[in-house]
C-alpha cells in the first residue's frame, strides 16, 4: 500500500476538517471497513452536538448495515455512554462502539472514536491503519448476507444508575455546584443525574449547540475559564465543573473560583479511591509525577507510571488490574468502568469526598500546588521535534533520564518531561519543582530557549 493514508486518521481516532478531510462518503467507507476489520455484528453508535454529526452517523450506519452489522443508535450522547454500551451490552451481542465526535476541536471539524468488544480501544495498531488502507484502496470484501438493521436505543437511565454506584447517596450533602457544559454533550447526562442527587446545579451554557455560540468547549483554553470562575464566586458554589465537547474530560474549580490543574485532581482522586481499596495499583502519566507518587504512597497504594494516551493507559490498566488511572489532561480511568475514562465519575467522587469530609475543595487540596508547583503544559511547533529533544538531552547530561513517554529528566529539586504530541505536530513541555516557584520559572525559561 503506497498510497498516503487519509489525513483524518490519527494514532487513536479519526479527526479532520469537514468536508475536506472527513465527509459522508468517507464515513460510509469507515462503517464498511470497521465491519470487515473488526468482524463486528452489532455496534452501538452515538454522536456529539456538531452540525455535521447527524449526517455522519447516517452515512456510517449505512456502511455498517451494508456489511450486515446491526446498529443501536444512542443519538446525542457522551463518548463514555458509548463505552458503557460496549461494556453493559456485551452480553447482548454488542461487540463494538463508535462515537462521532471531534471532542474539543473547532466547529468545522468532526471525527470518530472506536472501541471493540468490552470497550477495548481500537487504535492504529489494532485496526485503524488497516481500515484506512481499505478505504484508500476502495476495495471491500463482497458481502452476500442480509443487510443489518438500525434501531434507536436509549441506555441513559441504566448508565445513570451505574454512575450512582460510585457514591453513597444518603451520605451526600446539599452542595451547590456550577456546571458548565460548554453547549456540548454533558448537559443531558447532568439532567438525568440531577433528580437522584441532593445538589443544586447552577447550569451554564447548558443547551447542546453545535454552532458553539460560547466558543469551543475546551476548558484547557485559559480564556474559556473566566465565566465558570465568575459564576462560582457570584453564587457561593462549593465547586465549579466544566467539560469538553464529548464530556469525557472533567475540569474543576474550587469554591474560591480557582481553576485546579488536572495534575492535582489525579492525586486527590487516587487518595479517595484508595481509601476503601488500599494496596491497589494507581496509574499516572510521566509528564508530572511527584505529587501523585507522594499521595499514592501515603495512601498505601502502588504508583505505576505509564505512557500518555488513552489507548496505552487502558491497555496497561487491564494488564495491571489497576483501580484508577489519571492523566494531567483530565482523563480519568476507572477499573469498575471497564478501565475506560469518564467525565462524570470524577466529579461524583470529589462531591462524595466534600460531603464526607466537611472540608472545602481548596482545603482538601491544601498546599499541594505550593509543594509541587508546575509550569502547565507548554506547546511549541518546531521544524524537527526529534532534533530538539536530542539537543535538550545533551544540555542536561547529568540528570536521571526516563523514556516512558518522550524523555523525562530529573534532578533533586526539579524535573521535566518533553514529548511529541500523539495528535498534533507539537512538542509538549511540563516542568515541576519541589516547592520552588522561582526555580520553576528559571528552568522553564532555560528549557524554552533550547526549544525556540
Amino acid at each position: 500500500m503506497n498510497k498516503e493514508l487519509p489525513a483524518c486518521f490519527k494514532a487513536y481516532d479519526i479527526r479532520g476538517k469537514v468536508p475536506s478531510e472527513l465527509n459522508t462518503e468517507m464515513a460510509e467507507g469507515i462503517g464498511r471497513a470497521f465491519a470487515v476489520v473488526l468482524g463486528v455484528k452489532k455496534v452501538a453508535v452515538g454522536r456529539d452536538i456538531r452540525l455535521s454529526s447527524p449526517a455522519m452517523v447516517a452515512a456510517l450506519t449505512k456502511g455498517l448495515n451494508s456489511m450486515g452489522v446491526d446498529v443501536l443508535d444512542l443519538g446525542l450522547c457522551g463518548t463514555e455512554e458509548i463505552y458503557y454500551a460496549a461494556i453493559a451490552l456485551e452480553k447482548d451481542g454488542v461487540d463494538g462502539g463508535i462515537m462521532v465526535t471531534a471532542s474539543h476541536n473547532p466547529a468545522d471539524y468532526n471525527g470518530m472514536k472506536f472501541v471493540g468488544r468490552g470497550a477495548r480501544p481500537v487504535t492504529g495498531e489494532t485496526g485503524l491503519v488497516e481500515m484506512a488502507q481499505m478505504i484508500v484502496a476502495g476495495e471491500y470484501p463482497e458481502f452476500t448476507g442480509s443487510e443489518g438493521t438500525r434501531k434507536d436505543y436509549s441506555l441513559r437511565e441504566q448508565y445513570v444508575q451505574h454512575l450512582l454506584t460510585y457514591v453513597d447517596i444518603a451520605a451526600l450533602k446539599p452542595l451547590k455546584i456550577v456546571v458548565n457544559s460548554g453547549n456540548g454533550c454533558a448537559g443531558g447526562i447532568l439532567d438525568a443525574l440531577a433528580p437522584h442527587l441532593p445538589f443544586e446545579l447552577i447550569r451554564l451554557h447548558h443547551e447542546p449547540d453545535g454552532t458553539f455560540p460560547n466558543g469551543v468547549p475546551n476548558p484547557l483554553i485559559t480564556s474559556n475559564r473566566a465565566e465558570t470562575e465568575q459564576l462560582v464566586k457570584e453564587s457561593g458554589a462549593d465547586m465549579g465543573l466544566a467539560w469538553d465537547g464529548d464530556c469525557d474530560r472533567c475540569f474543576f474549580w474550587d469554591e474560591k473560583g480557582n481553576f485546579i490543574e488536572g495534575y492535582y485532581v489525579v492525586g486527590l482522586l487516587a487518595q479517595e479511591m484508595l481509601r476503601t481499596s488500599p494496596s491497589e495499583k494507581i496509574l499516572y502519566d510521566p509528564r508530572l509525577i511527584w505529587n501523585t507518587e507522594e499521595l499514592v504512597a501515603e495512601a498505601g497504594g502502588e504508583p505505576i507510571m505509564t505512557a500518555t494516551g488513552h489507548a496505552l493507559i487502558k491497555q496497561r490498566m487491564r494488564k495491571e488490574n489497576a483501580l484508577y488511572g489519571g492523566e494531567m489532561s483530565a482523563h480519568h480511568y476507572f477499573r469498575e468502568f471497564g478501565y475506560c475514562d469518564s467525565g462524570m465519575i470524577p466529579w461524583l467522587v470529589i462531591a462524595s469526598l466534600l460531603s464526607r469530609s466537611g472540608a472545602s475543595l481548596s482545603e482538601l487540596l491544601g498546599d499541594r500546588a505550593s509543594r509541587f508547583p508546575v509550569s502547565g503544559e507548554i506547546n511549541s511547533r518546531v521544524a524537527d521535534a526529534d532534533a530538539v529533544i536530542a539537543q535538550i538531552e545533551r544540555e542536561y547530561p547529568d540528570g536521571q533520564k526516563e523514556y516512558v513517554d518522550g524523555v523525562s529528566i530529573s534532578y533533586d529539586e526539579y524535573r521535566f518531561n518533553i514529548r511529541k504530541s500523539n495528535t498534533e505536530p507539537l512538542l509538549r513541555l511540563n516542568v515541576e519543582t519541589r516547592g520552588d516557584k522561582e526555580l520553576l520559572e528559571r528552568k522553564v525559561k532555560e528549557i524554552m530557549s533550547f526549544i525556540k
